[in-house]
């Protein structure tokens, strides 16, 4: 069996090209998805998971929700708050008021770069405690209360 064909090693082989990118690339934030990995280095989503765990046990990479992985540098802050909690800060930067629109999934996706369901799944977390009304499907949300600095953190 050729070494190309052995699986052994290859997670590893596969976690050291990525490494390499990381450190070749230094405004690189966010890896390659699993299925780019697959398609790019035909391999299975297993392999790449894997590689996926020997850079997080390095120090390299985190994963985020959604699914996918972002690079750790040393000395770059992280914000690991609950996304529903970055969320309601969009009211006090914003200095929204009660009644003011809430901007929407769509917009924080884009914001905090993670999935639009994973958004809404924060979203309705906040209107759960109170903190924005929904005016239903394709209505837009609206601050109901803006929380205090006590209750964010």
């Amino acid at each position: 069996m050729s070494q190309q064909a052995s699986p052994r090693g290859t997670f590893l082989r596969i976690a050291e090209m990525v490494k390499a990118q990381i450190e070749a690339d230094p405004e690189m934030m966010e890896l390659p998805s699993a299925a780019d990995l697959m398609r790019d280095h035909n391999i299975s989503r297993g392999v790449a998971l894997r590689a996926f765990g020997v850079l997080q046990e390095g120090g390299f990479a985190e994963p985020v929700p959604g699914g996918r992985w972002r690079v750790v540098r040393s000395g770059t802050p992280t914000n690991r708050r609950p996304l529903e909690q970055r969320i309601a800060d969009v009211i006090a930067d914003e200095q929204l008021e009660v009644g003011a629109a809430f901007p929407s999934a769509s917009v924080l996706a884009a914001r905090f770069g993670v999935s639009r369901p994973t958004v809404t799944k924060a979203l309705d977390k906040l209107e759960a405690a109170g903190v924005l009304a929904s005016g239903g499907q394709g209505k837009v949300r609206t601050v109901r209360a803006v929380p205090t600095r006590e209750e964010r953190s």
